[in-house]
């Protein structure tokens, strides 16, 4: 077996929180990459997503969201770009392509997407929180919180692209 594939995979549980983006958030980013992602299954109980990363790709599965939205389990393994390629042929209609800048900010970091293709103009920042009740300070460039809004979550976005909106 290939080192590189030897990750372990983990369940977690996620808390994260997601926002419209208003204002010039680009030159505050560390670092960006390219991102593309397809959904094997989109259900609300459980979503099954391929996503490559530069040279890495990605298996994860995601539960049913809580009932406020913030919270649901997530699984994620790293598997090879030529698996995930393979994969990316199962996957439903709607493939997703976005740019992430990583924004750190008073101590916690926002992940900024920028979408492209039938998603283009959509620019959605995410918090990841250690929980619900986690406090954080807000950028000026972070606008309405969206984290109740099914449209904007990926799995949503694969069905009714931005651009249909």
């Amino acid at each position: 077996m290939n080192t590189k594939n030897k990750v372990t995979a983990e369940l977690n549980k996620e808390t994260e929180r997601k926002f419209l983006v208003k204002g010039e958030f680009k030159p505050f980013a560390t670092h960006h990459f390219q991102i593309t992602q397809g959904y094997i299954s989109t259900m609300p109980e459980r979503t099954v997503r391929v996503r490559i990363v530069g040279g890495q790709g990605f298996l994860t599965i995601k539960g049913k969201r809580s009932d406020d939205g913030l919270t649901r389990f997530e699984w994620e393994k790293e598997i090879s770009v030529e698996d995930a390629t393979i994969l990316m042929e199962l996957c439903l209609p709607g493939i997703i392509e976005k740019t992430r800048y990583i924004i750190p900010f008073e101590g916690h970091i926002f992940e900024v997407d920028e979408f492209t293709g039938e998603n283009k103009g959509l620019i959605i920042a995410e918090i990841e929180l250690e929980s619900a009740e986690t406090i954080f300070l807000k950028p000026s460039w972070l606008g309405k919180e969206v984290t109740d809004d099914n449209r904007y979550y990926n799995a949503m976005l694969t069905q009714n692209p931005y651009k249909n909106w």
